[in-house]
């Protein structure tokens, strides 16, 4: 089966099942769902969480209760931008309920367009939180199929940022833990943990995670809408 397979499979199960939230349609989206809160809370309690200073985020709807918390907890929350084009941004000690939001984050949090300004405000991310359509117990995620998660952990793969075997968390509703393998490809970057509303999976025995960037799998589209990659080209 392919990833859009998977993908369709898990849209149309929240939406029979009533399991999602606003922003609609979910198709298309890494979904909001009934609950994101909870399975934020039971992220929070893990080790990994707990030991963690800086984390990064994705900026989808249903992560926002772990920005949230991140924030509100005291840490310094890294969070990419829209497809990365205007680079990362940057939050500690703001306003946590209205920073939490893309809006607010972009209010509030600084942002690093540039190499230098990301290795002068960021010396190690801990913990990564992703965003995903589907996801299962061997860690193999699918997000929406644009592939900004694997780009934005190649690129703090290639700044050293960020470790291959750094925690790589998602939050997810129950109905998007799939019992199959799911299809992978060589950029995309295997998960540790899963929280849902109701349970917290661990992963054993996930898979090989790239060391960076894929020059050769990148399409041009891409690397001309994003500054940041055009400046890791130049410097290679």
């Amino acid at each position: 089966m392919s990833k859009e397979h998977y993908r369709r499979l898990v849209w149309d199960t929240l939406v029979r099942e009533n399991a999602a939230l606003p922003p609609y349609p979910v198709y298309g989206r890494i979904p909001n769902f009934i609950n994101a809160d909870k399975a934020a809370s039971l992220l929070a309690r893990m080790n990994e969480w707990k030991n963690a200073r800086v984390i990064k985020v994705n900026p989808d709807s249903p992560q926002r209760w772990v920005r949230m918390n991140a924030l509100m907890e005291g840490k310094v929350l890294i969070m990419p931008t829209p497809r990365i084009r205007d680079g990362f941004l940057i939050l500690d000690c703001v306003d946590a309920v209205k920073a939490s939001t893309i809006r607010g984050a972009f209010i509030h949090g600084r942002r690093l367009r540039s190499i230098d300004e990301l290795l002068n405000h960021i010396k190690h991310v801990d913990l990564i939180v992703e965003g995903s359509v589907a996801v299962n117990a061997y860690g193999e995620r699918l997000g929406k199929g644009e592939g900004y998660g694997e780009l934005e952990f190649a690129i703090l793969r290639e700044l050293g940022l960020v470790d291959a075997d750094v925690p790589i968390a998602t939050t997810v509703h129950d109905l998007q833990v799939i019992d199959d393998r799911l299809p992978q490809d060589p950029y995309d970057v295997p998960i540790d943990i899963i929280a849902t509303p109701t349970r917290v999976i661990r992963v054993h025995g996930r898979g090989y995670r790239p060391s960076g960037m894929i020059w050769h799998m990148l399409s041009n589209e891409k690397l001309m809408s994003i500054p940041l990659l055009q400046e890791l080209m130049n410097r290679r």
